[in-house]
């Protein structure tokens, strides 16, 4: 029988537009934390995730939020990287054919990228989940969110979507241990949510990793090198 862990599964690092999350500091604090496992959501791209699972290859589970034409997907156990800004049909496919775990993002957030459960009942051969729980929403998003998912038969994951080092494990799923997508679909049956809605004010981690990026860009340098020892304080 497999061992139970604690798993967030909405991660964001210094690799997405709107984090200043370094990749060893969100190990660390993942480790310190017991969570199982660290997955690695980050905005249309996996170049960090990939990095982290060579360093810690039974920790790091690579994953990707992809923004389409419409709203944003969370996958997981992604093998080849999905562009932004396509059609979520195609994003689907693409990502089932490499044997992604697929689920969708804050599906009843309306001030986030969302989906309408028109959309939501339209790609439902294509979905393991749909994010049921997310700290960054408020709690009746995420029990209509849970009322879709239990309506419809389909699976819920969960997660901080921290943007920030402190945010993580705020949310998450607890759930036997799993090493594959394959196992996650059946893991998943069993999950039960942890934690709860995070404070208003975590989004500055966000807004502070939107203003930096932007002055970086308009100076042409980096305020502060990044160390993939982590010497530098978590958050900058």
């Amino acid at each position: 029988m497999n061992n139970t862990i604690k798993v967030d599964f909405h991660v964001h690092s210094i690799a997405s537009w709107d984090s200043l999350s370094r990749g060893e500091a969100l190990v660390r604090r993942a480790k310190k934390l017991g969570l199982g496992k660290l997955i690695l959501t980050d905005h249309n791209t996996i170049n960090e995730a990939v990095r982290l699972q060579n360093k810690y290859p039974d920790y790091v589970i690579v994953g990707e939020e992809i923004l389409t034409t419409k709203a944003e997907i969370l996958a997981f156990f992604v093998k080849e990287e999905i562009p932004k800004d396509i059609e979520p049909l195609e994003a689907l496919k693409r990502l089932r054919d490499q044997g992604a775990f697929i689920s969708l993002s804050h599906p009843y957030a309306p001030m986030r990228f969302h989906w309408t459960e028109a959309e939501m009942e339209s790609f439902l051969p294509w979905l393991d989940a749909i994010e049921i729980a997310n700290a960054r929403c408020l709690e009746e998003m995420n029990h209509l969110a849970m009322k879709f998912a239990v309506y419809h038969g389909l699976q819920g994951t969960a997660g901080s979507d921290a943007h920030g080092v402190p945010e993580l494990g705020a949310m998450g799923l607890e759930l036997p241990d799993f090493s594959t997508a394959e196992e996650l679909r059946e893991s998943i049956k069993t999950a039960k949510v942890f934690g709860k809605e995070s404070p208003l004010w975590v989004r500055k981690y966000s807004r502070m990793a939107v203003f930096r990026k932007a002055l970086e860009r308009e100076l042409g340098f980096s305020l502060l090198t990044y160390y993939a020892d982590e010497t530098r304080p978590l958050f900058f």
